[in-house]
């Protein structure tokens, strides 16, 4: 028995459990996997000299939490490390757009590429030093978030008002083609609008585009020094010093509602355990509301939307290697950035994500290369280096774009084949690149979703991130909190606003609720008892 039951030791999983723990709250963490961190996770596995993170490696988002700053993970060893530059972006000719953390630097680069460029990228850089705080303020709180709402609604009215809500809205595509003449910034802001699903072509990609480019040029791309699992770590000693206890290879099959109330879960092995006050559930939303929880004990509709709504983000297919020497990119510049974009233009962009609309596999896949022993030498031995790649395919696949007939049964032969695409790709920018590959590991979707249930065919944002599944419409329309139809059960996921990316705010937005709930139930419950023991005064 418990005060709370975390399902998932996610990071999102995690920060809920430490925020109840200092609220006072017995807390157990129970997680399927036989060890915590969710998609936050390093290992050996590639080659015993090198350190691979086997899914997500870089966190501005981690960086600019207000949520994981309050935990002060430092104090229990965590430490970042920075790549000498943040991004690259090299293009076929040899140019290279460069996201310098000195944002003198980056805005130079752009200049290279098409004169006043420099200047529009100060700009943007102006403008998010306006609105960027209070901006990652409504990001990071539940929906709606009024007090830094107010506060950004104030700064809007005074940085332009309606023009800069319509740069929100933009495609990606317009808000480079208005703001710089060259292929340099469009490809900066693009690039990253693409680290989520959005295509060049999609509403709010100019805003998610404009926020990541300016997380970079603020916080950069840190790692954590050691590995990914460095982090989990952090969460994990912090939870345990405060008496919260983490349970895994413990798989949850149900949460159990008496009352109409979750008071707790069951178990793969049949264990019963019982929460005095909330269950939090890290769980991916289809999964939580049903498979976990019995439909009698939900909305129609909300199971009705969830089947017919719901939209997954893409897949994603990642190689990880560990390689002889650094990667040979003909641009210079691309070799000490720690993240490297490859594609050849805005267009390539554009046709890479309308292959992927079609549920066809890209032939010319979009690559994001992460170099990981030029963010943190301590990666991999001096010389070599620890690297990765990861592109995006359909959730459902109706046909190859290449010339490999990839159906998505994701088999050993169409693992090999689309690894060969990757590899290929980097080797059009950096000619040598296979000759230094020591070992590689393939993590296809499935094998991303058997390492951790919540990426559904290797989706790793919880859902879609385009502006229709997102803030009142996450997960499903009318929601954008973690409060569920079963009082007592928060959902506390990247499936919740405000989404994918490790930051905590989920898990924090859950843990809140869960301590505001049980106040108000203790409020009534003792309102309830004065009124039955007052004395009768009737004669």
């Amino acid at each position: 028995m418990a005060d709370g039951v975390v399902i998932g030791a996610g990071p999102n999983g995690l920060v809920a459990a430490n925020m109840l723990a200092d609220a006072g709250w017995d807390v157990e963490v129970l997680e399927e996997q036989g060890q915590p961190g969710g998609a936050v996770r390093s290992d050996r596995g590639v080659d015993p000299e090198f350190v691979s993170d086997v899914f997500s490696s870089f966190y501005p988002l981690a960086a600019a939490s207000p949520v994981l700053g309050a935990l002060r993970l430092e104090d229990e060893g965590l430490r970042w490390g920075h790549a000498p530059s943040v991004l690259a972006h090299p293009l076929p000719d040899g140019r290279c757009a460069v996201l310098d953390r000195d944002v003198a630097v980056t805005a130079a680069s752009l200049e290279g590429f098409a004169p006043g460029d420099g200047d529009a990228w100060l700009d943007l850089h102006d403008l998010w030093g306006a609105v960027g705080e209070d901006l990652l303020g409504c990001l990071f709180t539940p929906f709606p978030p009024v007090r830094s709402g107010l506060k950004l609604l104030a700064k809007v009215r005074a940085s332009g008002g309606l023009r800069l809500a319509r740069t929100m809205l933009l495609p990606v595509r317009r808000l480079g083609e208005e703001r710089f003449a060259g292929e340099g910034g469009r490809l900066l802001l693009a690039g990253n609008a693409l680290h989520a699903d959005l295509a060049p072509e999609s509403a709010i990609g100019g805003g998610f585009g404009w926020l990541m480019s300016m997380l970079a040029q603020t916080h950069g791309f840190p790692v954590a020094v050691g590995g990914a699992s460095e982090l989990t770590a952090a969460l994990v000693r912090r939870l345990e010093g405060r008496g919260g206890r983490i349970r895994c290879g413990e798989r949850v099959t149900e949460v159990v509602v008496r009352g109409g109330r979750a008071v707790g879960v069951r178990t793969a092995s049949g264990d019963a355990v019982r929460a005095r006050r909330a269950v939090l559930a890290d769980v991916a939303a289809p999964a939580l509301f049903t498979r976990l929880v019995a439909a009698e004990h939900l909305p129609a509709q909300l199971l009705e939307d969830l089947r017919r709504r719901f939209q997954w983000d893409f897949s994603t297919f990642k190689v990880d290697w560990a390689l002889n020497g650094p990667v040979p990119w003909t641009a210079r510049q691309a070799g000490s950035a720690g993240t490297v974009h490859l594609a050849d233009s805005v267009d390539d962009l554009t046709r890479f994500a309308a292959q992927i609309a079609t549920r066809h596999v890209p032939d010319q896949p979009f690559a994001l290369v992460g170099q990981m022993t030029t963010a943190d030498p301590t990666r991999s031995p001096e010389g070599t280096e620890s690297a990765w790649a990861y592109t995006h395919v359909p959730q459902d696949i109706k046909g190859d774009a290449g010339a490999d007939a990839i159906t998505g049964s994701w088999d050993r032969r169409e693992q090999e084949a689309m690894a060969d695409r990757l590899e290929a790709r980097v080797e059009q920018y950096a000619p040598g690149f296979r000759d230094r590959i020591r070992n590689r590991r393939i993590l296809a979707p499935t094998t991303l979703q058997a390492l951790n249930a919540n990426l559904q065919g290797g989706a790793i944002n919880g859902g879609t991130t385009a502006i229709h599944q997102q803030s009142v419409f996450r997960p499903v329309p009318g929601t954008g909190r973690p409060e569920t139809p079963v009082p007592g059960l928060y959902l506390a996921s990247s499936a919740a606003h405000p989404g994918g990316g490790v930051h905590g705010a989920p898990g924090a937005n859950a843990a809140r609720a869960a301590l505001r709930g049980h106040i108000a139930r203790t409020v009534v419950s003792t309102a309830q008892r004065a009124l039955t023991q007052r004395p009768s005064t009737r004669g």
